[in-house]
């Protein structure tokens, strides 16, 4: 579907998710922003996928989703 944000690939590091999108830009936001996924080990990490075409990250381990587009338009205002 046009104007949707698909993602095509996830990798982390020790501070960010990064989500490689599927017409070739990386968003990568901080791992705080998810303390879910920040306590969880490497290897449930590696073990996601997208979900609802592509649109969304589920860790079924971990009972985690994540809306792609929720990454770009994020409220930080509640952290500060």
């Amino acid at each position: 579907m046009p104007g949707l944000i698909k993602g095509k690939e996830v990798h982390f590091d020790e501070d960010y998710l990064h989500v490689t999108l599927e017409d070739g830009r990386i968003i990568s936001t901080p791992m705080a922003w998810y303390p879910e996924l920040q306590r969880a080990s490497l290897q449930d990490l590696k073990h996601y996928r997208l979900i609802c075409q592509a649109t969304g990250i589920e860790w079924e381990s971990l009972d985690y989703h994540l809306s792609i587009e929720s990454m770009i338009y994020k409220d930080t205002s509640a952290a500060a």
